[in-house]
């Protein structure tokens, strides 16, 4: 079987990046605002630690349950087991570090598996969703330069499709349960080592894939543990699409603690009544969801038990802006469980900002997105007339821009998009550090505005024809681009209209 093609050859290096052109006093002047409004989050933490030789830790105790799935719960033990027969099965077929192994099907344990299983040997994990039509699951593998898809449970006949349409041979995750364990250490040459491939809207038509680096990843899930104060007493709600970038948090980041991750499949996920009992009878107390679900999930609530929900700790909003309206209710039906609006790039490995939503936050327009997680920093910069980039003070609009270890490596195989994202970092003390150009426009607020304490962002939209739609980011030109491939289309035109809630 081909092995596929090594990530690394695919991407650009750092001396291929542009350069930001910023003059050297604004870069002065944005390190300084960047440190004196809070916009750098320095902290020092074991990146090269992976999840599953945390997994294997926790393994010591035979009774702690890392993943329950329905009637399935795998205690850290058997998931570190299963996590190596797969590591064993998929060297069988050929994969090799470096390269990337497609995972697809239901979710459940044994994509988690998976995801260890490409940990250990040092390849990359790339999702093939089952609700995906076989047009994007060929155009992902075959992009992806997978060899093999690895399926979970019965697979989507669109899925078996475009794996085929794409060349990619199919395997059932279950034929790993006949490998002996592999036992070898975890693959990890770099810090910066390519992890996982999510892909993203594509203004072309053609879809682009992110690739994150491990030292991203393990950043942003210490990011939610230092943020959330998570402990191993707590259970995590997976309730993600595989193709979301927060369905990899949602998996990993108990893991890291000795928590559990609780998996919850689509029919309850999607069903506000089912969800809330869900939480309740399976003792979840964190949950993140598009604020188009928390405002079903209130909807919903006003016929549900008194104390409903009762041992939620956080409710974490992402994927869409998240409306002062939608946050006064829950702030008023479920005073006892955190609100916490958080923003981020697929690109920036998930999550770049937090911010707690208290009371006199309902008093601003738009809502803050929060300050920069652990070891991010933030910079808010206009463009000006003769093409450089300006550093922008408080109360002023900007443009957002994100450096740090949780900034990528870029678009897989597409060097034109990676430059047109993804520059030299002209304000980090290392001089290989990569800054991504986020598209979206933001005001820095000052200490004091809302509830906040210290200097929080503001998202106010997007600059190009981005748009999210319940969480997914569309490119409106990639919508534009397909309808234009049929023969009866000449021109096609797409536009976002929003209609007021319950209309």
């Amino acid at each position: 079987m081909n092995a596929g093609v090594r990530v690394a050859e695919r991407l650009l290096d750092h001396g291929e990046l542009p350069v930001l052109p910023v003059p050297a006093a604004e870069v002065e002047r944005a390190r300084v605002l960047a440190a004196r409004h809070g916009m750098t989050a320095e902290r020092a933490i074991d990146l090269a630690d992976p999840v599953i030789a945390r997994v294997e830790r926790f393994a010591a105790d035979p009774s702690r349950v890392a993943v329950a799935d329905g009637d399935v719960r795998l205690t850290y033990a058997e998931l570190a087991v299963r996590a190596r027969r797969t590591a064993a099965f998929l060297l069988a077929r050929g994969v090799e570090p470096g390269t990337v192994v497609g995972v697809g099907g239901e979710r459940g344990w044994e994509i988690v598996a998976a995801f260890l299983a490409t940990e250990l040997i040092g390849a990359l994990y790339v999702p093939a969703d089952e609700t995906w039509p076989a047009a994007r699951v060929r155009d992902i593998l075959a992009q992806a330069g997978a060899a093999v898809l690895v399926v979970a449970g019965e697979p989507a006949p669109a899925l078996l499709a475009g794996a085929a349409e794409a060349g990619c041979a199919v395997e059932r995750a279950d034929a790993a349960g006949a490998f002996d364990p592999w036992p070898g250490k975890p693959r990890l040459d770099s810090l910066d080592q390519p992890r996982y491939v999510l892909f993203t809207s594509g203004s072309t038509g053609r879809p682009k894939g992110a690739v994150v680096e491990h030292q991203g990843m393990i950043n942003h899930l210490y990011a939610k543990i230092t943020d959330l104060g998570m402990t191993g007493t707590d259970v995590l709600a997976q309730t993600a699409p595989l193709g979301f970038d927060i369905s990899v948090w949602q998996m990993l980041c108990p893991l890291v603690l000795g928590g559990r991750a609780e998996i919850v499949g689509d029919g309850v996920a999607h069903d506000p009544v089912a969800f809330a009992r869900a939480v309740d009878e399976r003792g979840i107390t964190i949950v993140e969801l598009v604020p188009t679900m928390v405002r079903h999930l209130l909807d919903d609530l006003a016929g549900a038990p008194v104390g409903a929900l009762g041992g939620l700790r956080w409710m974490i909003a992402t994927g869409e802006e998240l409306p002062a309206e939608l946050s006064r209710r829950w702030l008023t039906a479920l005073p006892h469980a955190g609100l916490l609006n958080a923003y981020g790039p697929t690109e920036c490995s998930d999550d770049v900002t937090h911010h707690r939503v208290t009371a006199p936050d309902l008093e601003l327009l738009r809502l803050p997105i929060g300050a920069p997680i652990i070891n991010a920093q933030l910079y808010v910069l206009r463009r000006e007339d003769d093409g450089s980039w300006a550093a922008c003070g408080t109360d002023e609009t900007g443009e957002l821009f994100v450096g740090g270890v949780c900034v990528g490596r870029g678009y897989l195989g597409d060097r034109d998009r990676t430059r047109e994202a993804f520059y030299q970092d002209p304000f980090a003390a290392t001089p290989t550090r990569r800054l991504y150009r986020t598209g979206d426009a933001v005001r820095l607020l000052p200490a004091g505005a809302g509830g906040a304490d210290r200097s929080t962002l503001q998202y106010l939209g997007r600059v190009d024809r981005q748009v999210k739609i319940s969480g997914v980011r569309m490119e409106l030109g990639e919508i534009e681009a397909v309808l234009q491939r049929h023969p009866g289309v000449g021109a096609a035109a797409v536009v976002v209209h929003e209609f007021p809630a319950g209309s």
